[in-house]
């Protein structure tokens, strides 16, 4: 790569040396810690299929930014922006994967306070769900359990927070849920949704 920057594009070595080659070794570092982040979340998700092919890219990325690490043994910022790389990918990584919201997660809902509110916000919604009473140290509680998809928990928080302000909920990645199930409560969600507006 240097030969060819430098002979064939008629780059100075001394700019390659010291502006060229660490933003290459940077944004090269970039690349595969951001997809080495992507990788290992997507594993944690059960997403298997597509994370071997991420390891591929992620190798290939990383052998050409150590390979232009060993040609400049002898540039220091090239050190620098190895590391940097490293920490920067790191974020863009966890930012992409937070914007993909690829997976799903469990929803763990507790609350002291009369949850009939948000029981009938929730039968009324397209999320399904399974309602508890159960005793906690200051009396009976209401523990509401729901699995949704990552991209659909803003909404999924937003009716919580608006109909049961004070309630103690808890997020928790999901590795593997069948979809049987997710469908099985959305129809009886549906059908609860039914029987409530027909008593109305």
């Amino acid at each position: 790569m240097e030969k060819f920057l430098v002979e064939t594009l008629g780059i100075s070595p001394f700019y390659y040396q010291w502006i060229v080659l660490p933003l290459i070794v940077f944004f090269a570092r970039i690349g595969d810690v951001s997809i080495s982040t992507m990788r290992i979340m997507l594993l944690m998700s059960g997403r298997r299929k597509v994370a071997p092919l991420l390891g591929f890219l992620e190798a290939l990325i990383w052998i050409v930014a150590i390979g232009q690490i060993i040609h400049a043994v002898n540039s220091p910022l090239a050190y620098i922006a190895y590391a940097a790389g490293f920490g920067a990918g790191t974020y863009v990584g966890m930012w992409i994967e937070n914007k993909l919201a690829i997976g799903k997660v469990i929803v763990r809902v507790i609350t002291r306070r009369d949850a009939t509110e948000l029981i009938k916000v929730l039968l009324n919604s397209r999320f399904g769900f399974t309602n508890v009473t159960a005793e906690g140290r200051k009396g009976k509680v209401n523990v509401i359990f729901s699995v949704v998809q990552r991209k659909d928990l803003p909404e999924l928080v937003r009716l919580i927070e608006t109909y049961n302000p004070n309630a103690f909920y808890t997020i928790e990645n999901v590795r593997y849920a069948s979809e049987g199930g997710l469908m099985t409560l959305e129809k009886e969600t549906t059908h609860f949704s039914s029987v409530a507006a027909a008593k109305k």
